[in-house]
């Protein structure tokens, strides 16, 4: 990750747009309400939506359901649109950059008891209202609050594999 940070500020510094990817882990509550997870960050402890560096030889799409497994133990369909994008500043060691970030839909159907970074991060459902009051990012946070699920969801999208594995004959 330090040779990652470190062209991150040699892009900064030329004046180059820095990019990132992000997943929205999403799934139906038992109330039949759409939620969404979000993750604490490993520093700040803050609440974000998983997400990280384009990865060479993947999509962003590939890139964001990776760092969905990886930072919040998450499986499942990443829908092929985008669902929006935002802007923040990173905060580095000495400097802070300005980061855009694209954002994917990730249909959740597995969460993994144990997973990369288990031990370093916190995962919470959220109502999409409740978790945008949450994050600090306005422009995710406005994004979160006007969340538009694909209607109709393909077939099984928003269903857990454990429940769909129980309600087969």
């Amino acid at each position: 990750m330090a040779a990652t940070k470190k062209k991150v500020v040699r892009k900064a510094r030329k004046g180059e747009r820095i990019r990132q990817v992000a997943a929205i882990p999403f799934r139906l509550g038992r109330h039949g309400g759409v939620e969404v997870m979000l993750v604490t960050s490993i520093s700040t402890r803050r609440f974000i939506v998983p997400k990280g560096w384009p990865m060479k030889g993947k999509s962003g799409r590939k890139a964001a359901t990776i760092e969905a497994r990886e930072e919040a133990g998450v499986l499942g369909k990443t829908l092929k649109q985008p669902a929006g994008t935002y802007s923040y500043w990173k905060r580095l060691t000495n400097r802070f950059i300005r980061i855009d970030v694209t954002v994917y839909l990730l249909a959740v159907t597995e969460e993994l008891a144990n997973w990369q970074e288990a031990k370093r991060r916190q995962r919470a459902w959220l109502a999409p209202a409740d978790a945008a009051v949450l994050i600090d990012e306005p422009e995710l946070s406005t994004l979160l609050k006007n969340l538009k699920i694909p209607q109709p969801a393909p077939a099984g999208e928003l269903e857990p594999r454990s429940h769909l594995a129980s309600s087969s004959p």
